[in-house]
């Protein structure tokens, strides 16, 4: 099939001879190249919702078309969760249906991270009636729950939508939940106002089966915030706030960013996108990923292989002649700041003379129970809107100053802390062992724990300081743009047992100090030494640090014994 029009779908230019290649539709070859492509060519994701509310619900779990649940659950945000009691050694062994429970993890698409107090409301409801009570805050912005029947799951979404939240594409190969800064409007130091831009991608493409079948996931990220706080650097396609060439705001246009098992930072076009341009281009971005990507091998269908491979000029030309028919003018390059946090915890003034209240959960943990909470806080200091963020974190916005401090003790009172250790602000959690059939290690309790046991040994650290620690080598918590990441693996502890335990990243970073984690070789730690590790390394970093210099880079600079 030839490159299709972003527009409409309609290819623009005349069929090209076909060739097996990597399977990429626009050279012609359209005959499904594994499991995961034929599965999609028989029928599209999007039509499982009929099935699950009209069979699967009534059925209950045995009914369950094993294409359905293995593969086209996931447009609708749904997978199955990792059976109790499978330790991770068996995680590469087993066959999915081995690993599989009868219960299902669902991501909630919250797009920018905008909920209202209604909509926050409705998600602690559906936590409580149908999950146990479990909600996580995911680094995608999403809220994850688990424990999910799938006799429970039409009335979850008439509950959810009745608000305005959805799941439709929150999984699958489909563009995913999309970044934004959480304080998008209210930012004294915003570069653009994103939301709108945002909301018209969502509005004009979620849910469209021109884009329900694309080679793998698509993340995106339109952010005009000026910390960057959605980390354009990691993202397939990101819309990065600048002033445009006639003083203007637009966005840069970043393509091509990913971690997992083969990490690369987005490529720059150097194209600057005008905001009423945002939605067209993005479609053709997508389009050229639909048309162009590499469907197959799976590890390689990724847009960022296609970028690699291509260049930034290349794919730029391919986007303004075969997708946009129109050229995008030179812009800008974003202006990079120099600190290291790019959260948006604590209180902060709006441009509005009232403040926003960023605080911290323990990474990404809280529950249905707790959600209601910060809604009923949210609600009785006179505000209608609540944020997630990019790190597991939320804020509450619009809160006036006499009201401040009541909003932060109540906060603080369901150990939701607005004025955090580093180690609170900074650490981060994938889903684990727990919940995740890809998982070979527990995350959330090990952080959690980590947090306070560094809490208590080294009070005095407040330097910036990113752990990132995941549970498998695709890197949902970014492991290798982490000041000290931590990858899930199976290792040996002293007395020759095999344990869970972490391979170490180190010195990673996002930004001016963008590079991934310096690996140094045999540097891997077991789950129960983590905080001796932790603690011995930062002790070091105090010792020898240089005044202004931030952990990244005296790693950079460090002997090898000074980081083991």
């Amino acid at each position: 099939m030839p490159p299709a029009s972003a527009a409409t779908g309609r290819p623009t230019k005349t069929t090209t001879r076909p060739r097996r290649g990597e399977g990429q539709w626009a050279l012609g070859y359209r005959e499904p190249l594994n499991k995961n492509e034929e599965n999609k060519k028989n029928d599209d994701g999007l039509n499982v919702r009929r099935r699950i509310i009209d069979v699967y619900s009534k059925g209950g779990f045995d009914s369950i078309d094993p294409a359905d649940l293995r593969g086209r659950f996931r447009w609708y945000g749904l997978y199955t969760q990792r059976a109790p009691g499978i330790d991770g050694g068996k995680t590469a062994v087993l066959e999915p249906e081995e690993l599989d429970d009868r219960y299902f993890m669902m991501r909630i698409r919250t797009d920018g991270g905008q909920l209202s107090v209604a909509q926050l409301r409705a998600i602690a409801e559906v936590s409580t009636a149908y999950g146990r009570d479990t909600a996580d805050i995911t680094d995608r912005q999403n809220v994850q729950l688990h424990w999910l029947r799938i006799e429970d799951v039409p009335a979850l979404w008439e509950r959810i939508e009745g608000v305005g939240l959805s799941t439709t594409e929150a999984c699958g190969d489909t563009p995913r939940g999309m970044l934004g800064c959480p304080l998008a409007g209210i930012a004294e130091d915003e570069v653009i106002d994103s939301t709108d831009d945002l909301r018209r991608i969502v509005e004009d493409h979620i849910g469209s089966p021109l884009f329900s079948n694309l080679p793998r996931k698509f993340k995106t990220a339109v952010d005009g915030c000026s910390v960057h706080c959605t980390n354009h650097e990691i993202n397939d396609l990101a819309f990065v706030g600048v002033v445009g060439p006639d003083g203007t705001p637009g966005y840069d246009l970043f393509v091509g960013g990913g971690l997992s098992t083969n990490p690369m930072f987005a490529q720059r076009l150097g194209a600057f996108v005008r905001p009423d341009q945002v939605s067209e281009v993005w479609a053709g971005v997508c389009s050229i990923f639909r048309d162009y990507g590499y469907r197959r091998l799976r590890h390689r269908a990724r847009i960022k292989f296609l970028v690699k491979d291509w260049g930034a000029a290349k794919f730029r030309e391919v986007l303004e002649k075969e997708y946009l028919g129109y050229a995008l003018p030179d812009g800008p390059e974003p202006v990079l700041d120099p600190g290291t946090r790019r959260d948006h915890v604590g209180v902060h003034r709006q441009k509005d003379g009232r403040f926003y209240v960023g605080f911290t959960p323990r990474v990404g943990r809280v529950s249905g129970t707790k959600l209601g909470r910060v809604a009923d806080i949210a609600e009785a200091h006179g505000s209608d809107r609540v944020r997630t963020t990019a790190d597991q974190k939320l804020v509450i916005l619009d809160i006036t100053e006499d009201r401040v401090e009541s909003v932060v003790a109540a906060l603080e009172a369901e150990d939701l802390l607005v004025r955090p250790s580093t180690f609170r602000r900074q650490t981060m959690a994938c889903t684990g062992i727990e919940f995740c059939k890809l998982a070979i290690v527990e995350t959330k309790d090990r952080a959690s724990a980590l947090i306070d046991e560094l809490e208590r040994r080294l009070p005095e650290f407040t330097d910036p300081l990113t752990i990132n620690i995941n549970g498998c080598p695709n890197a949902c918590a970014r492991t290798q743009t982490a000041d000290i990441g931590f990858k899930g693996q199976l290792v040996t502890d002293a007395d020759g047992n095999q344990v869970e335990g972490f391979q170490v990243h180190l010195g990673g970073g996002l930004g001016l100090q963008a590079g991934f984690g310096r690996k140094v070789r045999g540097l891997k730690t077991t789950a129960d030494e983590l905080p001796d590790y932790v603690e011995r390394v930062l002790r070091r970093f105090l010792d020898q640090k240089e005044d202004g210099e931030v952990f990244a880079a005296w790693v950079a600079r460090a002997e090898e014994a000074d980081l083991k």
